[in-house]
């Protein structure tokens, strides 16, 4: 035995001695009863029947097909479900509720929200993404809690029938008790709400004007009972860091959209937010901005604030933070201490004492470019960065870093582009000539989340390093008086559509091309979509049936629409301009070929010892095919979802775009299984055991870069002997 191996088993037996200073241990480590495996999210299971020595037996034990198998084109399923007892909670990329018996994968029942009263009166959103739900149980009430669009319902867990004496007829219409016209809001939670005693909290994905405010509500009547102001009002705590002393009143954003983690025996939730609005120009928002990009601790009963610390000050990168933080018990100057661990899409992890706040490594203020070329931007001149653990991703990019792997044509034409733009360090100001943005919009950690392994102090955590180019463009004003539908339809086009389908409809990034929208919808089935939303688009309640259709006109190419006159309202935003800039889309930098312009890997694993900080192994994440039959070494690819590992010395993990489901040797990073699924499975796997068996469960919907689509669960198991 090492020093190392030494050191972690004397920290265990310590765990052991005191009780266990990580509350999770006695009651979640066997089960899968939350997302993420326990209300601390640390992805991990003390189950050992798999173990390194056998995992190359795994078969798969069932399959379940969530919307019977049919020829329909799913969206990606992203959820990790949850097993209560013998039964396992999903949902299906149509957004249908399902229990099925976890033991052989036969459907008890099904829940489709579209058929329920509370849908009937209030549904007005049609955003198909959601990553699990909750279970809540008081003797024999059992419920199972569920976001669809902006509606919170709850179903019993027994028989799929929505409890209708929850909200109203049977659901929660989260537009209302914002504080805001609930006209003109927009919210639609995708990640699973998190429960405490009979409190309920949730935020969500929320449009650019609503503010992602977190609220709890009661379990049994859906009434709100307190509400946290991530936008602060007049008198609170953070209302000083906006120099727009009404912010609170218009500025959307800083939402918990990755959900929650709680410390349920201090009462304590852990919730991470978003970037304001807007993304990329922050002329119009200037200051730190609280709450926008913090990790705030929140006492559960009140909602009161505890502490709060923001990873990134006057965010104009879109570097929100993307998971829930995992709340770890770690050995640190001789003593075990309770702590929280903060993934971020910068590559940073950020690790703090659960109830001071206090950082557990130094984390300075470091210097950081501030000329912006952008009229009346003022970024901050300084960003937080931890001295441990080290980045897991590349920060920095030039030309050293070229994807030299390609052809010589190709090679050339990154280079005449990269010398084009702005690069250097992270946190480069965005510009009009374009800026590279790295490890980018969906880089270093993602939403999958981290896992962490209470016996090693190892976290696992799976990261992206794929450049973007970020264009900003003048938001001209248009104070005309009168205009044509077409004219209005291209300025409300700049304005709602512009930054994911880009300035001539091709898309870019994750983001579809609408060219030839009109082969697929109808105007009124078009004007529909823009208020309902779809996947990842949100809806927009706050646009009139005018302006729908001058935006229809532009993009269905309606001649004869676009000749009449627009009879909508001249709104404030068309003259001057809501934002003095826009940006062109979400525009990957990518060869010629299709891959990354920077040189691999393109998306890695990595083990951190959370007790030093310091990085035990690191391997590339995913491949691609013909390039392994190139010869060219694995490069990693872009990856969603997350890891779990096992007491069994195991890491399970989807995730990968190129559709393989892996086991890995979670002290090595060696490679131990790898074996195809139906689609790529862009979630987290669950672990669990019933009778005695352990399984690996994986949803495999496909993923939002196209390829294979699927309505498949997966459980893989060891043969029977």
């Amino acid at each position: 035995m090492n020093l190392f191996h030494f050191n972690c088993s004397i920290a265990f037996l310590f765990l052991i001695v005191l009780g266990g200073c990580d509350s999770s241990r006695d009651k979640t480590l066997t089960k899968w009863e939350e997302t993420g495996g326990s209300k601390e999210n640390i992805r991990y299971s003390s189950l050992t029947q798999i173990d390194t020595s056998n995992v190359d037996d795994l078969q798969i034990a069932w399959t379940y097909y969530s919307e019977n198998n049919d020829s329909t084109r799913y969206g990606a399923m992203e959820c990790n479900p949850i097993i209560i007892d013998t039964i396992l909670y999903g949902v299906s990329p149509k957004l249908k509720l399902f229990a099925i018996n976890a033991l052989t994968g036969k459907e008890l029942w099904t829940f489709n929200p579209a058929d329920s009263a509370a849908n009937k009166t209030w549904h007005r959103s049609s955003v198909n993404m959601n990553r699990g739900v909750t279970y809540w149980a008081e003797g024999d009430d059992k419920r199972i809690i569920f976001t669809v669009g902006p509606i919170a319902m709850e179903v019993n867990a027994i028989t799929g029938k929505l409890i209708t004496d929850f909200g109203t007829d049977g659901g929660i219409h989260l537009v209302n008790g914002l504080g805001r016209d609930s006209t003109k809001v927009f919210v639609a939670p995708t990640s699973p709400v998190m429960v405490y005693k009979n409190l309920f909290f949730l935020s969500g994905l929320v449009g650019d004007e609503t503010p992602g405010h977190i609220r709890a509500f009661d379990v049994k009547t859906g009434k709100q009972k307190w509400i946290f102001h991530t936008i602060p009002y007049p008198g609170e705590a953070g209302y000083e860091t906006w120099e727009d002393t009404a912010a609170y009143k218009h500025m959307g954003s800083t939402n918990s959209w990755a959900g929650f983690s709680l410390d349920e025996k201090r009462g304590i939730l852990f919730a991470p937010t978003g970037n304001p609005t807007s993304d990329f120009y922050g002329g119009q928002r200037l200051g730190a901005g609280l709450y926008g990009n913090c990790l705030l601790a929140l006492d559960a009963e009140t909602g009161k604030l505890l502490w709060h610390f923001q990873t990134v000050h006057h965010d104009v990168w879109d570097m929100d933070i993307p998971a829930q933080p995992a709340l770890i018990t770690v050995m640190h100057e001789g003593k075990l201490v309770d702590a929280v661990a903060q993934t971020t899409k910068t590559g940073f992890i950020f690790l703090f004492e659960r109830e001071t706040g206090k950082p557990l490594f130094p984390i300075d203020e470091v210097p950081v470019e501030t000329n912006t070329p952008l009229v009346n931007e003022k970024l901050w001149p300084t960003q937080p960065m931890p001295r441990l653990p080290k980045p897991l991703v590349r920060q920095s990019f030039d030309l050293s870093d070229l994807n030299d792997i390609v052809s010589d044509s190709s090679y050339q034409d990154i280079k005449k582009r990269f010398l084009s733009y702005r690069s250097g360090k992270m946190f480069n100001p965005p510009s009009k000539e374009g800026t590279i943005i790295l490890p980018g919009y969906d880089g270093g950690a993602e939403w999958g989340g981290p896992a962490f392994d209470p016996e090693t102090k190892l976290m696992y955590i799976n990261t992206n390093e794929m450049s973007w180019v970020l264009h900003m463009v003048d938001n001209k004003p248009d104070n005309k008086k009168t205009r044509t539908n077409l004219e209005a339809g291209v300025n409300l086009y700049s304005q709602y559509c512009m930054s994911c389908h880009g300035p001539e409809l091709l898309g870019g990034g994750d983001y579809p091309s609408i060219v030839g929208a009109e082969k697929k919808y109808t105007t009124q089935q078009f004007t529909q979509l823009l208020t309902t939303g779809r996947r990842m688009m949100p809806g927009n309640n706050s646009l009139t049936q005018e302006e729908k259709n001058a935006i229809a006109s532009y993009v269905l190419s309606l001649k004869n629409e676009q000749k009449k006159t627009y009879t909508g309202p001249i709104k404030k935003e068309d003259g001057p301009p809501k934002s003095l800039y826009d940006f062109t889309g979400y525009n990957k930098f990518l060869t010629t070929e299709g891959y990354p312009a920077i040189k691999p890997p393109w998306g890695t694993l990595s083990a951190v010892n959370m007790n030093t900080g310091e990085l035990v192994w690191k391997i590339p994440f995913g491949e691609f095919e013909e390039l392994k039959a190139k010869g060219i070494p694995a490069t990693g690819r872009e990856n969603y979802g997350g890891p779990v590992v096992t007491a069994g010395g195991v890491l399970f993990i989807g995730a990968s775009s190129d559709g393989k489901f892996r086991a890995i040797n979670k002290r090595t990073g060696k490679i131990l299984l790898e074996t195809d699924l139906p689609a790529p499975g862009v979630a987290t796997p669950s672990v669990y055991e019933i009778n005695g068996k352990q399984f690996i469960v994986i949803a495999c919907g496909g993923s939002k870069w196209g390829g294979k689509s699927s309505d498949a669960y997966v459980a893989f198991a060891l043969p029977e002997h």
